[in-house]
């Protein structure tokens, strides 16, 4: 349930219906727009009768808000949300490219990766330094490691690092560390984690599950949200479908679904989306025109060697030719390009 108060509602007013809110065993959750102040009412709303509110002066509308996400649904939060991280903005107009390797795997590859997507514009550098995989047997990245040489790469070139967290036993590590914290689409119901997340003030990247629809995806963010940490950026990296063709079926349709359901920030996963290199740039392009907030692209200097994601990772070279295409679209869709 939500109230739309009238403009300019006295403060005393407000202070006392915001009372009576709480005396009914409720969180409150308010967003102050240009032309109007919206009240969220977060719990059991179910048996709160709605005439209850109408009878107060400063309320203008009484909405009954279906979806069980609350804070991430727009009707609690109608202005997009913003976010600001070492002095680039990420939604609302603004576009950013994320770019780097799947895996972190020594400290000549992540530097000389970063210098190159610095040189050539990159809004973000990613770096896996924990690396889920399939197989047990699979190189599992560098750890604690791995975080120290993506700090060594963004003291080189001053670009804010984005990583993955599996667990919340180096949570500590991560929240000192890193500018983005990645929750990975095999975590993104690791409601343990999410709610950890949650309590601290640090940005939250947060994939789609590999099956989940968009209201099991929100109910995620939702649990990050409602600790209290409002910097969330939702990512669609595919999903999964009947198609073999591509390693997963990138849901494009998803980002003009979730810019209606929820004022977050959406990006798009085109590396991992399609799991094929020479397909990258195409649905990088597509991303953005379908109105997403930006792309996260895996980079590696040398991908058939790569010890992870070789297949769905472009060069360098092949970055600096997406790039000034990617600018141009900006520039179309009236986006400013990040970096």
């Amino acid at each position: 349930m939500i109230l739309v108060l009238k403009p300019g509602a006295p403060k005393e007013q407000l202070d006392e219906l915001l009372g009576r809110i709480r005396s009914m065993g409720l969180d409150v959750h308010i967003s102050v727009g240009v032309d109007t102040t919206i009240v969220g009412l977060v719990g059991d709303t179910t048996k709160v009768d709605r005439l209850v509110f109408s009878s107060y002066d400063i309320v203008l509308n009484v909405l009954k808000v279906t979806e069980p996400f609350k804070k991430a649904n727009r009707m609690f939060h109608p202005d997009d949300t913003v976010i600001e991280v070492g002095g680039r903005k990420i939604g609302e107009g603004h576009f950013v490219i994320i770019a780097g390797p799947c895996s972190v795997e020594n400290e000549e590859q992540i530097v000389s990766i970063a210098k190159e997507l610095k040189k050539i514009g990159a809004s973000f550098l990613r770096g896996g330094a924990y690396k889920p995989r399939t197989s047990p047997y699979s190189f599992q990245g560098l750890g604690l490691e791995g975080l120290d040489l993506l700090k060594a790469a963004r003291a080189e070139t001053g670009l804010p690092i984005v990583s993955e967290i599996m667990s919340t036993d180096v949570l500590d590590r991560f929240v000192e560390d890193v500018d983005i914290i990645q929750v990975g689409a095999r975590n993104m119901q690791n409601f343990v984690l999410l709610r950890e997340l949650g309590r601290t003030n640090k940005p939250v990247l947060l994939k789609r599950g590999l099956s989940a629809t968009l209201e099991e995806w929100l109910m995620s963010a939702e649990y990050i949200l409602n600790e209290g940490n409002e910097k969330v950026i939702l990512c669609e990296r595919g999903i999964r479908t009947f198609e073999t063709y591509t390693r997963n079926t990138l849901d494009l349709s998803a980002v003009p679904a979730i810019k209606k359901l929820s004022h977050l920030p959406v990006i798009v996963d085109p590396s991992h989306g399609t799991g094929k290199s020479w397909m990258v740039g195409t649905m990088a392009k597509a991303a953005l025109v379908a109105g997403s907030d930006g792309v996260i692209i895996e980079v590696h200097n040398n991908p058939k060697c790569a010890l992870s994601d070789g297949d769905q990772s472009i060069t360098p070279s092949d970055y600096s030719s997406i790039f000034p295409k990617i600018k141009k679209l900006a520039e179309i869709e009236e986006k400013q390009l990040e970096v």
